[in-house]
């Protein structure tokens, strides 16, 4: 019988395919704006800043633990239309006046919180710990950084990193998610920060920065499972992705650079995120880190998992 082929050589953090690969689990507990009361049998219960929510969460397999008359007692509650097996289409119904728009605030920028028609607040507390290893990344170098947000929706990261120094590009598909995000901007009062805000396909705006000769320090890429462009370009996370991923890495700055992947609501493991990075990034070194976001249940201390990640680093000394 044939031996069992010696462990591959772990490079720089980089592991080749094949190798074993730890996961972590980056859990946040919430902030002052944001907090999840409960959760269970499909649901969860939210409180941003002054309003409670109850809407679907497919993988709260648990049984809640707080009583049925704290749920009932929510202001808002979202029925799924049953159209999408994600739960994300249907409908909220208000059980108390809720404002149009109210605002969250999140590591010093404001975010205007508003029930979606996709169940979604405009707000994704989760990715709290990553805009902080952000931050913590940006001050640790020695020059305003370059940074380019992709799928960047409502823009709190694009925001928070701008408060910090950096330059950011912005980039979204969605008219109104652009509009979203400038309005997000004058809530936090950063009309003066330097955000560049770019309606386009993210596909098509890498492509064209890497015509152009441009770099980035730093690269956010957020993508949603499937999507439409502003002039109908079709997205579809597990057609296009590897693709993105590919000319992203050709786009990030030699040297100090660093890259992080988020994705949500895809049947797809975090190892699959992992391997992808980091053949995307073979030949330039650096640390991958992949697992799990989750937020942490304030009354039982569960863990609600949201999403996926890989982060990839590099402090190497450009050439």
């Amino acid at each position: 019988m044939p031996s069992n082929p010696a462990p591959a050589k772990v490079r720089d953090g980089v592991r080749p395919a094949g190798s074993d690969t730890s996961l972590r689990v980056v859990a946040t507990a919430g902030f002052p704006g944001y907090a999840l009361l409960d959760s269970g049998d499909g649901r969860k219960l939210e409180r941003f800043g002054s309003v409670v929510v109850d809407r679907p969460e497919p993988q709260a397999l648990w049984r809640p633990l707080l009583e049925p008359g704290t749920w009932l007692r929510a202001d808002a509650s979202f029925k799924s239309s049953g159209e999408e097996e994600d739960g994300e289409g249907g409908r909220w119904r208000r059980n108390k006046p809720v404002p149009e728009s109210w605002a969250v605030e999140v590591l010093g920028v404001t975010v205007l919180c508003r029930l979606t028609s996709f169940r979604h607040l405009g707000l994704f507390p989760e990715q709290l710990p990553h805009w902080q290893w952000m931050l913590d990344w940006l001050r640790e170098g020695r020059r305003p950084a370059r940074v380019l947000n992709l799928f960047a929706y409502t823009g709190a990261a694009s925001l928070i990193a701008a408060k910090a120094g950096a330059e950011v590009t912005h980039v979204d598909a969605s008219k109104k998610a652009l509009a979203w995000a400038r309005q997000n901007r004058t809530a936090s009062k950063l009309d003066e920060a330097a955000v560049r805000w770019i309606l386009e396909d993210a596909r098509k705006f890498v492509a064209r920065e890497l015509r152009r000769g441009k770099s980035y320090h730093l690269i956010l890429v957020d993508p949603p499972k499937f999507g439409r462009g502003p002039e109908g370009e079709v997205w579809d996370v597990f057609q296009h992705l590897p693709a993105l991923l590919r000319d992203c890495a050709s786009l990030l700055e030699p040297g100090r650079a660093a890259l992080m992947l988020t994705t949500y609501a895809i049947r797809a493991s975090a190892l699959a995120m992992d391997g992808l990075v980091r053949e995307c990034l073979a030949e330039r070194g650096g640390v991958v880190e992949s697992g799990e976001l989750a937020v942490v249940e304030a009354s039982g201390g569960r863990l609600l998992p949201t999403s996926l990640y890989t982060r990839w680093t590099s402090d190497e000394p450009a050439p």
